[in-house]
């Protein structure tokens, strides 16, 4: 079911080609183009603690030097998370069984051990290069901390929301809209597609989202349909797209924790950007299950024509840009 919705998830194949349509096209809109002038003209990148940053980067750095820790991270993370679930335990019922152990393992466990014992390796492997001493490694590992500690905050705030609403019996009040919806089939995906990016966005969960729209969505449609594959990618597209936009959402948060920018201005730069992509989705949706009507082959038309929207929207928005752009200089020659 999963791998048949994937040439409909609107939402993520149309993001990739806008991100690239964007950068071929060469504009930016909404509050990025203003952080953007503001990059170009004043080298001003808005990140947090810019005045405290030192110039004593090293000259014999080398791409190894991130590339490698972030490699053993993984791999250390993956066979964490695998011993936790069982799998190098004989007398368990997933020995040597990587999905079943995978499956049942305990991420709040695995990931920790595997993160220290990446960090162990990391600290051991740059002092082994003498590009630190250990008086400095062990000096940034409090920095590292507080530097955590905003995006660590914003987490548990968000945890907290997503449990209230959860309490709040947010699956059954969307079960019981979506039943009522039953006699409008066609429009259902469009539909599904918008109540997840709600329940998304205000949970700031995907994940938790699938968990409460997907067995709504298996039982709304006929077993094996197209129209029901559509309706699974709305509801994955949807998750993803409330996720993306989210400001409590986890992804958001380590983005602008990483980035070393301001969460909120990271959010708002997103946001029209996400918006824009979630209107052509929304429309292809729509078009989606009108055209499941004429045949089921007749739906996958909808994907060419989805990405023609989203080109032809991109060089609208260009358009108006442009002519925002030139509006100030023609005021100023006109009062002259």
């Amino acid at each position: 079911m999963f791998v048949s919705a994937i040439p409909f998830n609107f939402y993520s194949i149309l993001t990739l080609i806008f991100v690239v349509m964007l950068a071929v096209m060469g504009f930016d809109y909404g509050k990025m183009a203003g952080f953007e002038i503001k990059a170009q003209q004043e080298g001003d990148l808005n990140a947090l603690d810019a005045e405290s940053e030192k110039s004593d980067a090293r000259e014999d750095g080398r791409v190894i030097d991130l590339i490698l820790p972030i490699v053993v991270l993984i791999i250390a993370c993956v066979i964490a998370l695998i011993y936790v679930g069982g799998f190098f335990d004989s007398t368990s019922d997933y020995h040597m069984d990587f999905i079943g152990s995978f499956g049942n393992t305990d991420a709040t466990v695995g990931l920790p051990w595997g993160s220290l014992i990446a960090l162990i390796f990391t600290i051991i492997y740059l002092i082994c290069r003498k590009a630190i001493t250990f008086k400095e490694s062990m000096a940034s590992i409090p920095k590292g901390f507080v530097a955590m500690v905003p995006a660590i905050l914003i987490l548990t705030f968000a945890t907290a929301l997503k449990n209230m609403t959860g309490l709040l019996g947010s699956d059954v009040f969307v079960d019981n809209l979506l039943g009522s919806a039953e006699n409008l089939q066609i429009f259902l995906p469009a539909i599904i597609f918008i109540v997840a990016c709600v329940i998304a966005f205000s949970t700031g969960t995907s994940w938790g989202t699938f968990g409460i729209l997907i067995p709504i969505v298996l039982a709304v449609f006929p077993a094996g349909t197209v129209l029901g594959t559509i309706g699974m990618s709305a509801c994955l597209a949807g998750a993803v797209c409330g996720d993306h936009c989210s400001p409590i959402s986890d992804t958001t948060i380590m983005a602008s924790a990483g980035a070393q920018t301001n969460h909120v201005d990271h959010v708002q730069t997103q946001l029209p950007y996400a918006i824009t992509v979630a209107c052509v989705s929304f429309v292809s949706f729509i078009l989606a299950g009108v055209l499941t009507k004429l045949a089921d082959w007749a739906a996958y038309l909808s994907i060419p024509v989805a990405i023609a929207l989203l080109v032809g929207t991109l060089f609208v928005i260009k358009h108006i840009t442009k002519k925002k752009a030139s509006a100030p200089v023609v005021a100023e020659a006109t009062e002259e």
